[in-house]
C-alpha cells in the first residue's frame, strides 16, 4: 500500500489523486478580516451587508437611490475597515481609516434619512447636502485610490478636473462650464454619477450573485467541479493543465469573476502543472487566462455582462445566450493552445489509475447542480436576474441546512421522503412567493440547531 500525500488517497494498492480544497479557519473568524475587536466588526459589517442586500433583493421595499447610497456606504465603510485591519499600522491610523468608513457609511444613511426632502428640493442643495456630498465625492476617490490603485484615481480626477475647466478650454473641448453646486448634486445625489449604472448593477444582480456563488463554493461545488476536471481531462495530453482549464471553465458558470477564480483553482493548479514539467510563467498564464474566461461564461457571467444588459435594455438571459458560443470557442482554444505545448515540451497527462472517477464525483455532489439548473431555467423563463439569483440562493441555503438533518434519517426511503417534501416546500415559491422560502429555511434552521446543536 502506498503512502496517501496531499491531495490523495489510498485505497488497496491504488492512490487517487484529488484536487484539494481550500483550508478555512476552523476557529475563529474566516481570513481576511482581521483579528481581534476590529476583525470581529469588520466581519458583523459583512454579514449585515449580505443580510441588507438579500433583503432588499428578496422585497425590494426601498427606493432605488436609497438601495444604492447604501451599497456605496457599506462599501465604504467595509473597505476602510479591511485597510484598517489589514494594512495599517498604529492605533492612531487604524481610528483614522475606521473614521473614513464611518463618514461613508454616514452618507448613505444621509440619503436614506432624507430621501423625501432630497427629492423634494432636487436642483436646490442646502450646506448640509454640499457638505455630505463633497465628502462622498472625496471618500470614493481615496477608497479607489488606496483599494484600486493611483492609476484609476488619477484618470477619474482629470475627467473631474475638466468639469471644472472645460469651460476655459479651446474647441472641441469647451463646454459651458458648470458650478460647484451642481456637480456636487449630479455626482453625489442623482443617478448620473457616483449612484449611476454600475452601482446599480452591483447593488441589484451582481452582490447576490457574488453570494450565490460563495455559498455553492461552501457546500462543496468547489471539490465537484475539481474532482470532475480532474477525472475527465487528467489524462489527457498536458492533463494537469487542461484540468485548469476546465474547472476554471466550470468555476466561471457560477462565479462570474477571473480574481475568485485565480483564488479558488490557481493555489492549486498551478503548482500542479509546475509538478507535471510545465514551466513556471506558462503554467501561471495558462491559470490567468482559463480563469479570466470566467467573466463570459454563462449563466453568471461578469459584472460588464448586467451593465450590457442593464445599457441595451435587453433581458440577461439575450446576453447569456449570446455568450455561449464565444465562450465555448474561448475555452476551446485555451484547450488547444494547452495540447500543443505538452506536444512541443513533451509532456503526457496523468495516470488514470491516479484519477478520481469524474462521474463519481458527479453522484457525490449532483444536489449542488439543482440551484444552479433552477437559476438557468428561470433567466430562461423570463423571470428577471434579481429573483433567479436570489431563489437559487435560497435554495443552496435549503440544501446546506438539510443535508446534515438527511444524515440523521436511517432508512434510505425515509430520506428520498424527506427530500422530496422539502423540495416541494422549496418549488412552492413559484405560487406563493419568496416567504414560503424563507418559512422552509426558518424550519431548517431550528430543526438544525435542535438536533444538530
Amino acid at each position: 500500500m502506498s503512502k496517501a500525500t496531499p491531495g490523495t488517497t489510498t485505497d488497496g494498492n491504488s492512490t487517487t489523486f484529488h484536487l484539494p480544497v481550500a483550508e478555512e479557519q476552523v476557529e475563529g473568524l474566516p481570513p481576511g478580516f482581521g483579528g481581534g475587536i476590529a476583525g470581529k466588526a469588520a466581519f458583523l459589517i459583512a454579514v449585515a451587508f449580505s443580510v441588507f442586500q438579500i433583503y432588499i433583493a428578496a422585497y425590494g421595499s426601498l427606493p432605488s437611490q436609497v438601495v444604492r447610497a447604501m451599497h456605496v456606504g457599506f462599501l465604504l465603510l467595509l473597505g476602510f475597515g479591511l485597510i484598517a485591519n489589514l494594512r495599517a499600522t498604529g492605533v492612531a491610523v487604524k481610528a483614522a481609516f475606521w473614521t473614513l468608513g464611518a463618514l461613508g457609511f454616514g452618507t448613505g444613511l444621509y440619503n436614506w434619512v432624507f430621501y423625501a426632502d432630497l427629492i423634494r428640493r432636487s436642483g436646490f442643495l442646502t450646506t448640509p447636502d454640499l457638505i455630505v456630498g463633497t465628502l462622498l465625492v472625496v471618500l470614493v476617490f481615496e477608497a479607489a485610490r488606496r483599494l484600486m490603485g493611483l492609476p484609476l484615481a488619477v484618470i477619474a480626477f482629470i475627467f473631474l478636473a475638466y468639469c471644472f475647466v472645460g469651460n476655459h478650454l479651446p474647441p472641441p473641448f469647451i463646454h459651458r462650464g458648470y458650478d460647484f453646486a451642481q456637480l456636487v448634486d449630479t455626482f453625489a445625489f442623482g443617478t448620473e454619477g457616483i449612484y449611476g449604472t454600475p452601482v446599480y448593477v452591483s447593488a441589484a444582480y451582481i452582490f447576490i450573485f457574488v453570494v450565490f456563488a460563495a455559498f455553492l463554493e461552501r457546500a462543496g461545488m468547489i471539490a465537484l467541479f475539481n474532482d470532475f476536471a480532474l477525472g475527465l481531462v487528467g489524462s489527457w495530453r498536458g492533463g494537469p493543465a487542461q484540468v485548469c482549464v476546465l474547472s476554471s471553465a466550470l468555476m466561471g458558470t457560477i462565479s462570474g469573476s477571473g480574481v475568485a477564480n485565480v483564488v479558488a483553482s490557481g493555489q492549486f493548479t498551478i503548482p500542479l502543472m509546475k509538478r507535471f514539467g510545465f514551466r513556471s510563467a506558462f503554467a501561471g498564464a495558462v491559470e490567468a487566462t482559463s480563469s479570466m474566461g470566467g467573466q463570459i461564461m454563462p449563466p453568471v457571467m461578469g459584472a460588464v455582462a448586467f451593465i450590457m444588459a442593464e445599457t441595451l435594455n435587453v433581458p440577461y438571459a439575450e446576453v447569456v445566450k449570446a455568450a455561449i458560443i464565444p465562450a465555448l470557442l474561448y475555452f476551446g482554444a485555451c484547450f488547444w493552445q494547452v495540447h500543443l505545448e505538452a506536444g512541443k515540451a513533451g509532456l503526457h497527462g496523468m495516470a488514470k489509475a491516479e484519477l478520481p472517477n469524474p462521474w463519481d464525483a458527479v453522484r457525490q455532489h449532483w444536489p449542488l447542480v439543482l440551484p444552479l439548473a433552477v437559476l438557468v431555467y428561470l433567466l430562461f423563463a423570463g423571470y428577471t436576474p434579481i429573483f433567479a439569483g436570489t431563489m437559487g440562493l435560497a435554495l443552496t441555503i435549503v440544501l446546506i441546512l438539510g443535508t446534515p438533518l438527511a444524515a440523521l434519517i436511517g432508512p434510505f426511503a425515509f430520506r428520498v421522503v424527506f427530500w422530496l417534501a422539502l423540495g416541494l416546500a422549496a418549488a412552492s415559491f413559484m405560487r406563493f412567493g419568496v416567504n414560503i422560502l424563507g418559512l422552509v429555511i426558518a424550519a431548517l434552521i431550528v430543526a438544525c440547531v435542535t438536533f444538530k446543536g
